[in-house]
């Protein structure tokens, strides 16, 4: 069971970090297409347009090294890739690319007070009952610890 300190210590690491995705743009279609576009179709890459993509990096990296400090005790088993994870990828990206924003964005776009990030959260929600409902038919395994 995980102590309430350390539950805290994670809730405040992800409110900091939605506030912080919400503050550089990542919440916004066109600033995130401009990120995967890499500015091109935005006067060309410079670092004004590539400020999200290098900020998208960052975030990376500090979520590797909380990831990492938070999960420190817990036995975590490494994953394979499989077909599964390549199909699952591919639906990732094509739904970030339509909605302009990964799951954790969209949470921070309703809090926000973005109606539309609703959508997205159905989507997101919808994806995950298909996928397990694939996954079980396809004989396929997820990944997950309930596999």
């Amino acid at each position: 069971m995980r102590s309430a300190p350390r539950m805290a210590a994670v809730a405040l690491f992800g409110f900091g970090l939605g506030f912080l995705l919400s503050s550089l743009g990542f919440t916004d279609w066109g600033e995130v297409h401009t990120m995967f576009t890499l500015g091109f179709f935005a006067g060309g890459p410079s670092p004004g347009t590539l400020r999200l993509l290098f900020a998208f990096c960052g975030a990376v990296m500090l979520s590797l090294v909380a990831f990492r400090a938070f999960a420190r005790q817990d036995n975590l088993p490494r994953r394979t890739v499989h077909k599964g994870t390549v199909i699952g990828g591919l639906a990732f990206g094509a739904g970030w690319a339509l909605t302009g924003g990964c799951p954790s964005i969209a949470i921070v776009q309703l809090g926000e007070g973005r109606v539309t990030a609703g959508a997205s959260v159905a989507g997101v929600l919808l994806g995950t009952w298909v996928a397990r409902k694939a996954a079980a038919r396809l004989r396929w395994q997820t990944g997950s610890c309930s596999d």
